[in-house]
């Protein structure tokens, strides 16, 4: 996989900017900025989508693709030929050539309130795409969208640990937690979370063992 922490998330490995565009304007509407945070576009999630797309796993390397082509139920994943990176290529083509011939501009320069609607025409797979069916990359993307909200600052998405602060996600285990496993109904609250990332660039201390050391915000009464 690409070592995402090494390139800003403006250069791009595998997506056009026209392409950065769509995504971009796709997640400030899939996961938005609101009162209670920054959203996906904030958090960096499509420097994460493109990150992944340029590995292994865009381009589909290690997956078994003599066919045959038949779709199978939803227990069986996906069925289809196109790689990842040819239903995003895809997907963002024709969904713009809908939008231009619809409403007369790409998805990305469409008000909001239309591009909530084109979202929700891809989720149900009611745009006809020429390639592929427009439920399979509305549901890739909001997949991703999900796993780049929510993933390892390393992977270049969850900037400044957006996802993982609104959820109140601690990050990366602490060796400490060994000494709470008798506690319960405790929440389990730090000053920062900590990632794989913060670890592998010191910005963290760690015992012995390599765990980090979670500065915990512990709720008032609870036992030193």
């Amino acid at each position: 996989m690409p070592d995402s922490s090494a390139a800003p998330a403006n250069a791009w490995l595998f997506l056009t900017r026209a392409e950065a565009r769509f995504i971009d304007a796709a997640l400030a509407r899939l996961i938005p900025a609101d009162e209670l945070g920054p959203g996906a576009k904030e958090a960096n999630v499509t420097c994460f989508i493109d990150r992944q797309l340029a590995s292994g796993w865009g381009s589909a390397s290690r997956l078994y693709r003599m066919g045959p082509w038949q779709d199978g139920s939803p227990q069986q994943g996906n069925q289809s030929r196109l790689t990842p990176q040819e239903i995003y290529r895809a997907g963002i083509r024709e969904t713009n050539l809908h939008c231009a011939r619809v409403h007369g501009r790409n998805f990305d320069a469409l008000p909001v309130d239309i591009q909530d609607g084109i979202l929700k025409e891809l989720q149900d797979g009611k745009i006809e795409l020429e390639s592929l069916g427009s439920k399979r990359f509305f549901n890739m993307l909001w997949k991703n969208t999900e796993e780049g909200f929510f993933a390892d600052p390393l992977y270049g998405g969850n900037h400044d640990k957006i996802g993982w602060k609104l959820v109140g996600f601690p990050g990366v285990a602490a060796a400490n937690y060994v000494d709470l496993i008798g506690r319960h109904d405790e929440p389990y609250r730090v000053t920062e979370p900590v990632s794989i990332l913060d670890i592998e660039q010191g910005r963290v201390q760690v015992d012995a063992q390599g765990s980090p050391k979670h500065i915990r915000i512990k709720p008032a009464g609870a036992p030193k």
